[in-house]
């Protein structure tokens, strides 16, 4: 059920059918404390009849278990409107959780409705072969690049692949620690005349 007490300035969240439910249980809550005293009244005179049977008082004990009789015609009444009163408390309690699938249902086909305008069939249409396209020309570069590839490049590739899948660190060739050699002296660079005459005449 709603809230009873609102805010000022609120609607308020009591419907009519949560009035309706309360007004039952409330009604057949008196029926059972009615039931309740009327069940022990009923023991009370069965008691007070056999008193009176024991008193010799036949007819006042008639008279009370006629009285009994009535009483316990009464207390099945009561049992039976308990009874149309809860079937209904439940009714109305089912009927509003029927309502409340309804509007969801509801939202989710007007929600439904927004997305299929946003994206018709034709759209949906273009994006799937978009897609596909891209697939397609995605596959022509793979087939390029791979056909580029040597037979040792494959090879190459798929052991790093291979170690990188084992967590493993891929092996590179060893850097040579031996020094270079000495580049010959016909390969350096010649001088310019000018500073090999300057060096002869120097030497004179």
């Amino acid at each position: 059920m709603g809230n009873v007490f609102t805010r000022k300035g609120r609607p308020s969240r009591v419907t009519e059918q949560d009035r309706a439910i309360l007004q039952l249980k409330q009604q057949r809550d008196k029926l059972r404390q009615y039931q309740k005293k009327l069940t022990l009244q009923l023991e009370k005179e069965r008691l007070l009849a056999r008193q009176l049977l024991k008193d010799g008082k036949k007819e006042r004990a008639l008279l009370l278990l006629k009285k009994k009789r009535y009483q316990d015609q009464l207390l099945d009444k009561t049992e039976t409107q308990i009874g149309n009163i809860e079937r209904m408390v439940q009714d109305l309690e089912f009927a509003q959780i029927e309502i409340k699938v309804l509007e969801g249902l509801k939202v989710g086909n007007d929600c439904l409705k927004k997305m299929h305008e946003v994206l018709s069939i034709e759209e949906v249409e273009r994006i799937m072969e978009e897609t596909h396209e891209a697939v397609e020309y995605q596959k022509q570069i793979d087939e390029i690049l791979v056909g580029s590839l040597t037979q040792e490049d494959e090879e190459a590739v798929l052991a790093e692949l291979e170690a990188i899948t084992q967590g493993e660190d891929v092996s590179l060739p060893e850097v040579p620690t031996e020094p270079l050699p000495a580049v010959p002296s016909a390969e350096k660079e010649k001088e310019p005349p000018e500073i090999k005459q300057d060096r002869e005449m120097l030497a004179a």
